[in-house]
């Protein structure tokens, strides 16, 4: 690594040392809970409101470079900053420290949940979790669509990539792909409905010009010779590791389809973790079978109780799919390698794309065509996401669902005679919680997990 990373600070000259930026990130990435739109405000807060690091324009600019990539906007945004004020050792630093609390909790959870995922206590648990996650993602649906869906054109989008995945079964990249030229061709003929959303943070008015001052660092400045060393080292350690696996065990192994998987997955996880999710669980569910539906909504009631960003329950789905499949190793070994896989492959083209694309994009910062186009796709997402609580509804509120496969729609039903009464009521209490009385993640998800033990206890469920 270049030395002049450990010297970063002093040659910025904004006075930040490094062992000070490590506790302040250690410290974001402490509260980084309550998904992208959290995370965002607890960065600004802490950066620009408390710290005074970085000006107000710098850090909504970072973040409109952040929502243009494929992957957690909240990670990237953090290893931007990192990277901004101590260079490559900073961005790691930054990022790496915002996923660790999430990599450590939900391994430690998915040990608990693959060695005791059916004792009354853990499943009661549980059970409460589902019915605050759903309430959480229905939430999810009000707070993107509110400042994504803000003319017509916009809602139509929305309701075009609903009906598209819902009904339809269509890929999500496809959606993702068509929104964008979508929104691109609409931007470039002058329509003013393509106007980029504004991202709704930082609205308490400008900081104080930063220490970090409002001139462009060296470092960020785009450099061809640097570009390529940095492409060649980063692109080497996201798919060598993919490639050997390939090379070793064959396409058809469960270590290489996390791999492949998970991989294709970082790119294409435009619109943040609510979104990719939706075809993450249809194909770690209905294709691989790595999962059960209830096991795919287990496992993101852990990554919303847990620090770090959402994507993380990619983790957990990883770590299932190798438990259930260890070939030759013991079943928690195999499960330990597959989360960990699963967790290589998603963040570490995340890396790539801050050191190698964000002095370019930032040239592209004004670009009209592009604008509309993450415009477009943040509308498509809001259908994308209603899909996704449609599912976990049907998972979480009846016991079954009939699968309806007459071309072309595709699509479950339920069962109308199947409702789980508790899970009904308990969801709506969830809701009301959330929506009506403005209680907090983290005060809904544990009461909801005290209430399942307790209808356990009492012999309900």
């Amino acid at each position: 690594m270049d030395t002049r990373n450990v010297q970063a600070g002093a040659d910025a000259g904004h006075g930040v040392s490094f062992n000070e930026a490590f506790r302040v990130w250690l410290r974001v990435a402490c509260l980084s809970f309550g998904g992208p739109a959290g995370q965002i405000a607890v960065m600004h807060r802490i950066l620009v409101e408390e710290k005074n690091w970085i000006s107000e324009g710098r850090f909504l600019h970072a973040l409109n470079y952040c929502m243009l990539l494929p992957g957690p906007e909240a990670q990237q945004l953090a290893t931007y900053v990192g990277w901004l004020m101590h260079r490559t050792a900073g961005g790691l630093m930054a990022g790496g420290l915002f996923i660790l609390p999430g990599i450590i909790a939900i391994m430690g959870l998915s040990y608990i949940y693959a060695a005791f995922g059916n004792v009354s206590f853990v499943e009661a648990l549980f059970f409460g979790l589902k019915a605050a996650v759903l309430a959480i993602v229905v939430e999810a649906v009000v707070r993107v669509g509110k400042r994504a869906l803000k003319n017509r054109i916009m809602i139509a989008l929305a309701a075009a990539a609903f009906i598209a995945i819902f009904f339809f079964a269509v890929p999500f990249p496809i959606i993702i792909i068509a929104a964008g030229l979508i929104g691109y061709a609409g931007a470039r003929s002058g329509r003013p409905e393509f106007a980029p959303a504004g991202h709704g943070h930082g609205g308490s008015g400008a900081a104080i010009d930063s220490m970090l001052g409002e001139a462009v660092p060296d470092h960020v400045r785009p450099n061809t010779a640097r570009t390529i060393r940095l492409s060649a080292l980063w692109l080497a350690l996201w798919l060598v590791p993919v490639i050997a696996l390939l090379v070793a065990l064959g396409q058809a192994n469960v270590f290489s389809q996390i791999a492949l998987f998970f991989s294709k997955m970082s790119l294409v996880t435009f619109g943040g973790a609510y979104a990719v999710l939706a075809y993450v669980a249809q194909q770690a569910v209905e294709h691989y079978h790595w999962l059960k539906p209830q096991e795919m909504l287990d496992g993101l009631g852990m990554a919303e109780t847990t620090p770090g960003p959402l994507i993380m329950v990619l983790q957990f789905v990883g770590f299932m799919a190798a438990y259930r499949d260890p070939g030759g190793l013991s079943p928690m070994l195999a499960a330990t390698f597959g989360g960990l896989l699963a967790t290589w492959v998603t963040f570490t083209p995340c890396f790539l794309w801050i050191f190698v694309g964000a002095p370019y994009i930032e040239r592209l910062r004004g670009n009209t065509g592009l604008a509309g186009a993450l415009s477009a796709i943040t509308a498509a997402v809001v259908g994308v996401i209603l899909n996704l609580s449609i599912w976990f509804a049907l998972h979480t509120l009846f016991r079954e669902t009939v699968p309806l496969h007459a071309f072309p729609f595709a699509f479950d039903r339920p069962v109308l005679t199947s409702v789980d009464i508790p899970a009904l009521l308990l969801s709506i209490a969830a809701a009301t919680a959330i929506f009506r009385f403005k209680l907090g993640m983290l005060t809904v998800l544990a009461g909801s997990c005290a209430a399942g033990v307790a209808l356990r206890m009492v012999g309900v469920i």
